[in-house]
């Protein structure tokens, strides 16, 4: 029955967009990174991006992050500028306590600006986290 399945809350676990510094081609890039701030690991982790709006969309890129350990985040992808003109979505799945769980979370577009940027603390560097 209906009430018998049990769809698992995602908490601790974060996508953000980070503002950093490339050295190869000396400017600023957009990297998107998940972030397990959980206490425990997270195994088989899957992140699915793409970018759209109303009549425009990026290709859809699938990333296979593996197993997290607790307190770590690793890079996704870098995200062209001309991509934050269309909402961002990641979808991610990972398992945890034996469980499966799956989250999505989007950047709307044109959030992504250096106006918006706070500070992430488990990387300690400035960025902006996903809805």
């Amino acid at each position: 029955m209906k009430k018998d399945i049990e769809i698992p809350v995602v908490k601790d676990v974060h996508v953000a967009i980070i503002r950093e510094w490339n050295e190869e081609f000396l400017d600023k890039d957009w990297n998107a990174y998940i972030l397990n701030d959980r206490k425990t690991a997270i195994e088989m982790t899957m992140v699915v991006s793409k970018g759209y709006d109303q009549d425009r969309k990026s290709s859809t890129m699938r990333h296979g992050i593996g197993d997290m350990e607790p307190k770590s985040f690793r890079k996704i992808e870098v995200v062209q500028e001309d991509v934050l003109g269309l909402n961002n979505e990641f979808f991610v799945t990972f398992y945890a306590d034996n469980k499966l769980y799956e989250k999505r979370f989007v950047f709307e577009k044109n959030t992504v600006t250096e106006n918006n940027l706070v500070n992430i603390q488990l990387i300690d560097k400035e960025g902006i986290f996903a809805k």
